[in-house]
């Protein structure tokens, strides 16, 4: 493979692992959160992040901007892209079903593009727009609708869930340019730091009636591996992915999230894949192939 070819397939890969870490994240959160509330998981899983991060760029030498406005940009970043966002959807989850956050998870891409044109970041071209919309199309035949209830008892959970998946959006749609400008570990470590500064004290105060020398070493791994694993490795990779392609692309493989899903469950569950999953993951990649194609081509 060709120094070039490598160059363009490499943050595509990327945005696969992205996909990948995510997709493992429901499973452990569930068992997680079994012993420790919502909030508190995000304290930690935001704590922990930070902290490494931290670890990380002073082993690194590579600690402060240069410049200062950065910090404020990144401040903000943080407050969508980790503290709103985060807590909106453990929030609504627990408000809602998994099925109705999971067929919300779609709105993601079309918030991002719309803020990417709204702040003329991106063009809203006619593939691009096709693009989203047939894969938007095969996650929901995926994840099937009939399973959702968009009932009274779940609207303030629904509602909480669009507003993550907005938050998420502006993030995607508006990080590039600091975060190219920064390199992708220094960004992240300062969004993570302002987040904690918020995410932490209502962790703290979430779990303040929990006795947490009862909790079993297994449920620290899971929380261990929920805040390096389902967070720090995905938010790295999106942000050194999101300083090499556009955001739209970044948004879009969001989609490939319940496939994953989906094929993970054949391989482990025994599910059966049917002509109507395969009909769905021909939409998902059309559209994914659509979104890409621009930049592909951009690039030569």
């Amino acid at each position: 493979m060709s120094k070039i070819r490598e160059h363009e397939l490499t943050p595509h890969l990327a945005l696969l692992a992205v996909q990948v870490f995510f997709g493992t994240g429901p499973v452990i959160g569930k068992i997680v959160l079994k012993v420790i509330p919502a909030i508190g998981l995000v304290g930690f899983r935001v704590g922990i992040t930070a902290a490494v991060l931290v670890v990380v760029q002073a082993l690194r030498g590579r600690f402060w901007l240069q410049d200062k406005a950065d910090y404020w940009r990144l401040a903000v970043l943080s407050v969508f892209g980790v503290t709103l966002n985060q807590l909106f959807f453990v929030t609504g989850l627990s408000l809602t079903k998994a099925s109705n956050a999971s067929l919300l998870a779609v709105t993601i891409p079309v918030f991002a593009i719309a803020s990417g044109a709204v702040a003329g970041i991106e063009r809203l071209r006619t593939p691009k727009v096709i693009g989203i919309l047939l894969a938007a199309i095969g996650v929901v035949l995926i994840i099937d609708p009939r399973n959702a209830s968009f009932s009274s008892e779940t609207t303030r959970g629904d509602l909480l869930i669009i507003a993550n998946s907005f938050c998420y959006g502006i993030y995607v749609a508006t990080s590039k340019t600091v975060v190219t400008r920064n390199g992708a570990f220094r960004s992240m470590m300062w969004v993570f730091v302002f987040a904690a500064i918020i995410c932490l004290p209502l962790g703290a105060l979430s779990i303040s009636s929990i006795d947490l020398y009862a909790v079993e070493p297994v449920t620290w791994v899971f929380v261990a591996y929920i805040a390096i694993g389902v967070t720090l490795a995905p938010y790295f990779l999106t942000a050194w992915a999101l300083s090499r392609v556009n955001p739209s692309i970044v948004a879009v493989y969001i989609y490939l999230y319940p496939l994953i899903g989906f094929l993970l469950a054949v391989v482990f569950l025994g599910e059966h894949i049917d002509l109507k999953f395969i009909f769905a993951t021909l939409l998902i990649f059309g559209g994914v192939y659509l979104v890409t194609k621009k930049f592909a081509r951009s690039e030569t």
